[in-house]
């Protein structure tokens, strides 16, 4: 897992599996005295337990797939995404909106009931153009509903990767937690862990110079279920390739809350 530590001297590194890996720069090192220093502090949370213990702006991050769908289907149209966390929550709102599409997994594989699973590749843009979707994971949207603590709340993946950070400068907050959700919100996944240190890496200016390398690497890592021919029919190879396509759109999505529960929202 990634965390973050400041060494005696005062730098910032972040470490993976007790390693050291990058030096995240300070931010006033790199902003002009007329630009506002960035105060806020970066820290890293994991899994359920750590959604529920985040804290400020908190960024929930599941690239493998939810959020990386939910940025998809807003680009091919959809007109509200609304994230649960229960499965029969989201079918109980086939009786208050007949026409709201459905789209959820449990252990990857689409929910008996719902329109389409949790995958990128197989979703119909002209079944979601202007409809509301009610979306519920294993992960991702898990996270959402236990951010309990949260000040505020996007979601994240490679896909929106720089605008989330490009909004965490300019929002400024005092604390800014990335929680990678992981392998169905139970144990760690090394895409979510790498996509966060990515993030932070854009929040403080330094970048991340082997981000193309590490995400290849992927493929034979966190990302190998893809490539798997006896799991294609729930884990489609062009779903990897739609999951890791770093920084294409330049919306973050934001939850929102109103009496009808959560709203992920384009921003």
């Amino acid at each position: 897992m990634i965390e973050f530590r400041v060494d005696p001297d005062g730098s910032l590194w972040s470490y993976e599996e007790g390693v050291r890996i990058a030096r995240i720069v300070p931010a006033e090192d790199l902003l002009s005295d007329d630009v506002r220093p960035l105060r806020t502090q970066l820290t890293v949370a994991h899994l359920i337990e750590g959604a529920k213990q985040a804290e400020g702006l908190v960024v929930v991050i599941d690239v493998f797939r939810a959020f990386s769908l939910e940025c998809w289907l807003y680009a091919m149209g959809a007109r509200e995404i609304r994230p649960v966390g229960a499965v029969a929550e989201a079918l109980a709102w086939r009786e208050k909106d007949p026409g709201c599409v459905l789209i959820g997994e449990r252990h990857g594989r689409k929910l008996d009931g719902f329109d389409f699973g949790n995958s990128p590749s197989t979703v119909d843009p002209e079944a979601i153009r202007g409809k509301r979707i009610i979306h519920t994971t294993s992960a991702g949207t898990q996270g959402v509903t236990n951010a309990v603590r949260a000040e505020e709340i996007l979601t994240g993946s490679f896909l929106n990767a720089r605008a989330v950070a490009d909004y965490i400068r300019r929002k400024n907050p005092e604390k800014a937690t990335f929680v990678c959700m992981g392998k169905e919100g139970l144990a760690p996944a090394e895409e979510d862990e790498l996509c966060a240190l990515y993030m932070a890496s854009l929040v403080n200016g330094s970048g991340m110079p082997d981000i193309d390398e590490r995400l290849q690497a992927l493929r034979t890592g966190g990302g190998r279920h893809f490539f798997d021919p006896d799991l294609r029919d729930v884990f489609p190879e062009k779903d990897f390739r739609m999951c890791t396509e770093r920084d294409r759109f330049d919306f973050v999505i934001r939850i929102e809350k109103d009496e009808d529960g959560l709203i992920a929202k384009r921003v």
